[in-house]
């Protein structure tokens, strides 16, 4: 298994210019981002969405790579995206999908079928061009760099080390630091658009 911060910083290396949405999964991000204009962290409230955000996204700035860490849990509340995503075939979007076994932000109950689901397959057969399963820090490094190459729409499928959280919601650390105002009018500036 993968640890996240471990992954985020490999990937840190190899971004880019992407606009990151860093999902549930990728909560980390906001502390390793070397970029926060570029980011999109949509917090709580988008728990199930941020797939569709960042397609959505994909689609309205097709010349810039938009990166999400997607979660398991996040994802099988609507596996209907990969269909949506994969027919759309955003060639710039890059899908990641974080899979600790568990849901970790609500204290660690399993996720169904957690042992055994394989959602690299599950994009595959929903029409994603390009899939890869990846469970290891190395195979992670050794790819990045082909996988960003490639066009996408590209799925990515990582087993990562659970960090679940049991303090009340209420009393965690916030990871949202911009308002989404904030972020939205970062984001137009870094991208050139009027605000």
């Amino acid at each position: 298994m993968i640890k996240t911060a471990e992954m985020l910083e490999v990937f840190q290396h190899h971004r880019g210019q992407a606009i990151v949405i860093p999902g549930r999964g990728g909560r980390l991000w906001v502390d390793i981002s070397k970029n926060p204009n570029l980011d999109l962290p949509l917090g709580d409230p988008a728990m199930g969405g941020c797939a569709a955000f960042a397609l959505g996204l994909a689609l309205a700035q097709p010349e810039r790579k938009v990166v999400v860490f997607d979660s398991e849990g996040d994802l099988q509340m609507g596996l209907g995206v990969l269909a949506m995503i994969a027919e759309q075939q955003p060639k710039n979007l890059y899908h990641f999908l974080l899979d600790n076994e568990c849901y970790a932000t609500t204290g660690g109950q399993p996720v169904p079928n957690a042992k055994t689901i394989a959602y690299d397959a599950i994009a595959r057969a929903s029409g994603y061009p390009r899939t890869h399963a990846l469970d290891t820090l190395e195979g992670f490094a050794v790819n990045i760099e082909a996988i960003l190459a490639a066009p996408g729409p590209v799925f990515v499928a990582m087993k990562v080390v659970p960090e679940i959280q049991n303090e009340p919601i209420a009393k965690r650390r916030k990871w949202q630091t911009r308002t989404r105002l904030q972020m939205i009018a970062d984001l137009k500036k870094e991208l050139g658009l009027s605000a």
